[in-house]
């Protein structure tokens, strides 16, 4: 299956597909995320049996606030797919994914590490690579950009904009 056969299969089954640069990118509903990456992964023609990536980004003062973008592989067919999840600031929960791709399970800590997005269901969702003691979450936008103490002992590094030339 070649891309625009893919875009072609995926526009039958989705009401929201985009291309761009040669990739697909399929918008679905928190809702209809598992049913989404259901089809996705086990419709013959796709087989996207790898999530190869999850991140997220962040929007401040738009709605919605946080996209999740789930980056799928299938190793049979060679094709790739994105499918991205809408949150609002409010509600920045989705559904876990790690029952369809275990891979999920590293990448959905990730984001909740750095986004504060909240997995559903997740097996163990605790931080994975800031302190379990750290407030806040550093990829946030309105997170400020310096000033955090180090661990060095006594340093300090100031805000970005506070810092001498």
């Amino acid at each position: 299956m070649n891309p625009p056969e893919l875009l072609e299969g995926l526009r039958r089954r989705f009401p929201d597909v985009q291309a761009a640069r040669g990739e697909a990118t399929v918008v679905v509903e928190r809702s209809g995320l598992l049913e989404a990456l259901a089809y996705l992964k086990d419709e013959r023609d796709l087989s996207f049996d790898l999530l190869s990536d999850l991140t997220a980004s962040d929007w401040p003062g738009r709605f919605p606030r946080y996209w999740l973008a789930y980056h799928l592989l299938s190793l049979e067919h060679r094709h790739r797919v994105r499918v991205k999840v809408g949150l609002a600031e409010d509600d920045a929960t989705a559904p876990t994914v790690t029952g369809a791709y275990p891979t999920a399970n590293w990448f959905e800590r990730e984001v909740y590490d750095f986004y504060g997005v909240t997995f559903q269901g997740h097996p163990d969702l605790r931080r994975i690579i800031m302190p379990d003691d750290w407030e806040g979450y550093p990829l946030r936008k309105d997170y400020a950009l310096g000033g955090v103490g180090t661990q060095y002992k006594g340093a300090f590094i100031p805000p970005v904009d506070e810092r001498n030339a």
